[in-house]
């Protein structure tokens, strides 16, 4: 096998792209989802995400998967707080940035890293060698940058369990909550799995919401007009403007991605008097739906739960999928029938000696993410077996 390092997508193109990833229908490894993150300069100058794929070929230079790969000048978007390490480098006269990531920028969302036709759903056993490879690419790629670490983040379990063998790479976890689909046939039949009481709360939210003169919406991307992506980009941003903060993607790579994948593009949008006022933008493949972004310009009790959960479920359940991730944090998602899951992440150190600090912490952060995995299990609303 050969590698080879990128700095664009479209020094790859997108037949290449399209080629090594075959029929993977995973929204986040998709070529117009990355070209939108570039073309929209949500990544890139000034944004301390600098994109390095790597695109794995066989001998006859035939593209087999595609890694991508980013350096990285602060940790801001990631999900997988690095902060105190990065402090305790420099307490210590080391540097840590810029260090690389190995992800999807600003996307919490579990899935395959490496994108391949070979596998495109990331389940076959054979192919999850090529994990290993790529982390040893990573490696040594690092070391003759002097880099301080790579870090997997959001990996499957099986391919986190499989890096972790090597004691140089490091497993964290942390836990989300996730829904499933038990072959409900609707949102009666789900709620006839909850307790009573936890029926009838739920109930209560949606109607709530009615009362207070609310309508909800859902349209594809490729239904959607400039009005309906400039109200939602101010919803996004309004959503980091309420903690001082603002929205690391452009208007520009939202309506891109209603342009390029719009069968892929999810918006739940609520109105009242016929007036706007929350929006909430989802990805979904054949499999599962992602929950990704939501704002409102208008406070309204119970609206969250509406646009954010039980409206993607009755997607999930008209459209046949399996699997709702709506994205990190959030126990209030347990009582709408969330589950807790963990989360994987692979982390190279170089500096032995902070890598052996950094496993302690790990291991101690599993302990407590357990116990918490556990608690919150028994806080869901369904009914006992």
């Amino acid at each position: 096998m050969k590698a080879q390092w990128f700095t664009s997508v479209e020094e790859i193109g997108k037949d290449l792209w399209d080629k090594a990833i075959g029929e993977t229908q995973y929204p986040f490894a998709q070529f117009a989802f990355h070209q939108a993150l570039e073309d929209s300069q949500s990544i890139g100058d000034g944004t301390g995400w600098y994109p390095e794929y790597l695109l794995i070929m066989d001998e006859d230079d035939t593209p087999l998967a595609i890694a991508p790969t980013y350096l990285k000048t602060h940790s801001q978007g990631e999900f997988v707080f690095d902060w105190a390490w990065a402090d305790a480098f420099q307490r210590y006269g080391f540097r840590y940035y810029p260090k690389r990531v190995w992800a999807v920028p600003f996307s919490p969302v579990t899935g395959i890293r490496l994108f391949s036709h070979l596998d495109p759903k990331g389940e076959d056993v054979a192919f999850m060698h090529l994990y290993r490879t790529v982390a040893d690419v990573l490696t040594q790629a690092n070391q003759q940058r002097e880099f301080s670490s790579w870090h997997l983040l959001f990996v499957k379990p099986e391919h986190a369990a499989l890096l972790k063998q090597d004691e140089a790479y490091l497993e964290r976890i942390s836990c989300q909550f996730h829904w499933f689909n038990r072959n409900y046939h609707d949102m009666t039949d789900y709620f006839s799995h909850f307790a009573s009481r936890k029926r009838k709360s739920a109930r209560k939210e949606r109607e709530k919401v009615a009362a207070q003169g609310v309508t909800l919406k859902r349209k594809l991307g490729s239904e959607l007009s400039s009005a309906d992506i400039d109200f939602f980009y101010l919803c996004y941003q309004s959503t980091y403007a309420k903690r001082g903060q603002q929205g690391y993607l452009t208007r520009d790579f939202f309506g891109q991605l209603a342009a390029e994948m719009g069968e892929k593009i999810l918006l739940v949008q609520a109105f009242r008097n016929e007036e706007p006022i929350a929006a909430s933008w989802c990805f979904f493949d054949d499999h599962s739906l992602y929950g990704r972004y939501w704002g409102c310009v208008e406070e309204v009790d119970c609206l969250h739960f509406e646009a954010c959960y039980y409206q993607g479920i009755e997607f999930c359940l008209e459209k046949g999928l399996q699997h709702f991730d709506p994205g990190t944090q959030g126990e209030h998602k347990i009582a709408r029938g969330f589950e807790p899951v963990y989360s994987h992440s692979i982390h190279h150190i170089a500096h032995e000696g902070f890598r052996d600090a950094i496993a302690r912490f790990c291991e101690e952060e599993a302990q407590a993410v357990r116990e918490y995995h556990r608690d919150t299990n028994g806080l869901l609303p369904f009914k006992e077996s």
